[in-house]
């Protein structure tokens, strides 16, 4: 039997950029190891070392997902597509009850004739009118992350009249941002992103109530902050906070409407509404440490996010009205390079330790560790500060170094005499460098380095260390000169 393998951009440079495979087999567990047969660099990406698929890579047959099902026997026949939709960095009335129901005020708001006339669209649709117009005054949203999903969903959602838009950020506005962050303008430079977006959201809507959360959102704060909202929305770019705030969204009885972007490719769906399936049951685990690079890592494209965030807001407001059919259980892949949406249902996992029928875990935890973000310990002497490699740099026994980059960011800037060798590719390659020799190992901003440098740790190298900061750092705090992206 012939089997289309369809694959994402994330996993393509184990497929020689191939986005789609004919694969013979007879099940879908003989057609991902044929195909691992094929593209050897691919397997420790879908198997672990017991040969179980991988938690985090979704395995999809015509839509269904197999892999929660234990599955992957299913027989497959001429002309199956077998979608692999690994996770990525950067939810109407019914018999259910909907939490935030309860925290609409009792004597819905009149609408002023001003309101009326801006409102004035919105009125005239029968599935919105009034009633609903005045309901989504009452109701309030938080967005986690003003960068480039947060942009649009905060613009959208002011526009709309959601009565009180929660920002949760802690960042400034870089010129790096102004690419695809369109709540900002390059007089934002500099300035903190929640005034920057409380400024241009009340400039767009006096109506609405801006809420700023100025903090690192963790397991000490998540609760209180995500339980104060109707619903949350997921603009953030690590697995950390993805999974803290979907972990608190479910703890709190409050949907989640989720996205994701990656290069030209985003993932948006509902999770925890009326019984639906939570992040967790898609992605029980996430992956290791710098497989799946951000938006920062990896690019993306400006306009993708702009996409995407209004999906996002499409669900949102779908939500707070009560109206439509959302995306809990369903999951809407988009690739803007080939203009095309997939569409994947998505079960809820009866096992799940959040959302389950016997959940396991009754509060939050520790998600850096739970992600395998722990970095490299400071007392170890495996890091090293861009100040101290200048001055070996310039000393008579340089150190050697390797750069884990991707080709079009070392392209743009790299130190001199560096070696490239990709993080996804280094593994195959480790052969080509020596226990002997003294390693230091950099790439943008110092996380992939700190995976590469674990893994060579792992594999016996000692003289071996992590550019804290990575090469942003380094010209930033060393060498102006040397350009940033």
């Amino acid at each position: 039997m012939s089997v289309e393998v369809m694959v994402p951009t994330a996993l393509r440079g184990f497929t020689e950029g191939r986005a789609s495979v004919a694969i013979e087999g007879k099940t879908v567990s003989e057609v991902l190891q044929n195909l691992t047969k094929r593209y050897a660099s691919l397997a420790p990406h879908l198997f672990d070392k017991d040969g179980r698929t991988r938690s985090f890579v979704g395995i999809f047959l015509n839509n269904e997902d197999v892999r929660q099902l234990q599955k992957e026997a299913t027989p497959v026949k001429d002309g199956d597509v077998v979608q692999l939709v690994p996770a990525i960095a950067g939810g109407s009335p019914g018999a259910v009850a909907f939490p935030s129901m309860s925290k609409l005020k009792a004597a819905p708001r009149e609408l002023t004739h001003a309101q009326m006339k801006r409102y004035s669209r919105h009125l005239i649709l029968p599935e919105v009118g009034l009633g609903g117009q005045r309901k989504l005054l009452d109701s309030s949203a938080l967005i986690v992350g003003t960068g480039g999903l947060g942009a649009p969903l905060g613009l959208y959602l002011a526009a709309a009249g959601v009565g009180k838009i929660g920002l949760v950020d802690f960042d400034v506005v870089e010129p790096s941002n102004l690419q695809r962050q369109v709540m900002f303008g390059t007089e934002d430079v500099g300035k903190p992103k929640l005034d920057s977006a409380e400024h241009r959201l009340k400039s767009l809507n006096p109506d609405v109530e801006i809420v700023k959360h100025n903090v690192h959102l963790d397991s000490s704060n998540a609760l209180s902050i995500v339980g104060g909202y109707d619903v949350v929305i997921d603009g953030t770019d690590n697995f950390p906070t993805r999974y803290l705030v979907n972990d608190a969204a479910v703890l709190n009885k409050v949907p989640l409407v989720y996205g994701s972007i990656f290069r030209f490719e985003g993932q948006v769906s509902v999770f925890g509404y009326r019984n639906g399936p939570c992040y967790r049951c898609l992605y029980p685990e996430p992956p290791p440490p710098g497989l799946v690079p951000s938006c920062a890592e990896g690019g993306v494209l400006g306009v993708l996010p702009g996409i995407v965030g209004s999906l996002q807001a499409v669900e949102a407001i779908k939500i707070l009205l009560g109206r439509g059919e959302t995306l809990s259980g369903r999951l809407l892949l988009f690739d803007a390079l080939n203009l095309k949406f997939r569409e994947l249902k998505v079960k809820r996992n009866p096992e799940c330790p959040v959302c389950g029928d016997h959940p396991t875990q009754k509060g939050l935890i520790d998600y850096q560790a739970f992600c395998g973000l722990g970095g490299i310990p400071d007392d170890t002497g495996h890091e090293i500060e861009p100040e101290q490699l200048r001055e070996e740099m310039l000393g008579p026994n340089p150190p050697t170094l390797i750069d884990v980059r991707e080709p079009l960011e070392f392209e743009i800037v790299k130190f001199a005499g560096s070696k490239l060798i990709p993080l996804m590719k280094l593994p195959e390659r480790v052969s080509e460098l020596s226990t002997a020799d003294n390693i230091v190992v950099y790439c943008h901003v110092g996380g992939r380095s700190a995976t590469a440098t674990r893994f060579l740790l792992d594999m016996g190298f000692q003289r071996v260390r992590n550019l804290r900061g990575g090469i942003d750092a380094y010209s930033q705090r060393v060498d102006p000169q040397l350009p940033t992206y």
